[in-house]
């Protein structure tokens, strides 16, 4: 019996098998972030934002999109309902791990003081 895995599957959990790509995700399932933004909260350099940003791009699980010259990443609500136990990944457990909880409190704080490169959020 010859056995057949999906290369999307295998992708997707790749890129969720890093600690720095979870947080991420934790954080656009709040909505769309440019990727400064991402970076500053994370408190990571700017390399690796966009190391790990094109990862879960590349998995599909995230989408971008260009606004002048901010590049905003939000989660793709096409691979949630291919695979709806990311759903359940990203809106139960996440919620769950204390530096996913610390994050979204660091993304209300930065968001609050107005340090957004977005216009639009300051």
């Amino acid at each position: 019996m010859q056995v057949v895995i999906s290369l999307d599957i295998v992708y997707l959990f790749k890129a969720l098998a890093d600690e720095n790509r979870i947080r991420i995700l934790n954080l656009l399932r709040n909505g769309e972030l440019c990727a400064c933004d991402i970076e500053a909260v994370l408190g990571i350099k700017q390399s690796n934002t966009s190391r790990h940003l094109n990862k879960l791009k590349m998995s599909g699980i995230i989408v971008s999109e260009k606004k002048s010259q901010w590049v905003y990443y939000r989660l793709n609500d096409a691979i949630l309902l291919n695979f709806p136990f990311l759903s359940i990944v990203l809106n139960d457990e996440l919620k769950k791990i204390s530096v996913c909880k610390d994050d979204l409190a660091v993304l209300k704080n930065f968001k609050e003081s107005g340090r957004s490169c977005d216009p639009v959020i300051k």
